[in-house]
């Protein structure tokens, strides 16, 4: 497996990516709004294309995909991670944890202070992640908390603290 930036032929097979991984968490026949998120967040002035990776199988397919976009602490800026997807074919060997240190890596590496998702408190804590609000980041949405997970990166000071706003895309969902 391979973990790149993504670039734009990659475009088309993230859109269906997103829309098999997620699947299986809505309704048959309802269309997960994974898919539609990152095409619109790819048209936001949020996008950080450097911080949109794939892994790929020994054949080139895309089989996994995660983007981290522009967000907020207050007025200072952070990042959302999201959505992660990998094909069901592909799920439970290790293509998302590749994907997690990828994206954790290379924004640490952009001199980035701090990481925030919405995600499954037994899974985001191996990647350093912990409850935000035990950094004194607020979630948009109060019922949030328990899935409100931040990592702080190197750069982060303790100073960092208060309402958390996503890449605009996010509030459409």
């Amino acid at each position: 497996m391979l973990v790149r930036r993504e670039n734009p032929a990659d475009v088309p097979e993230i859109h269906t990516l997103h829309l098999a991984a997620f699947a299986g968490m809505y309704a048959p026949g309802a269309t997960p709004p994974e898919a539609g998120l990152v095409d619109a967040l790819r048209a936001c002035d949020g996008w950080l294309p450097e911080l949109s990776l794939v892994a790929e199988d020994p054949g080139g397919a895309v089989i996994g995909h995660v983007v981290c976009t522009r967000a907020h602490v207050g007025t200072r800026p952070a990042l959302g991670l999201g959505p992660l997807g990998v094909r069901p074919g592909h799920q439970r060997k290790g293509v998302g944890h590749a994907l997690m240190h990828a994206v954790l890596g290379a924004a640490d590496a952009l001199g980035e202070p701090l990481v925030v998702l919405l995600g499954h408190p037994d899974y985001y804590p191996r990647f350093g992640f912990r409850p935000a609000a035990d950094l004194g980041v607020t979630p948009p949405e109060p019922g949030w908390a328990p899935h409100f997970q931040a990592r702080p990166l190197t750069t982060y000071t303790p100073e960092l603290r208060g309402p958390f706003t996503y890449a605009a895309p996010f509030q459409d969902l």
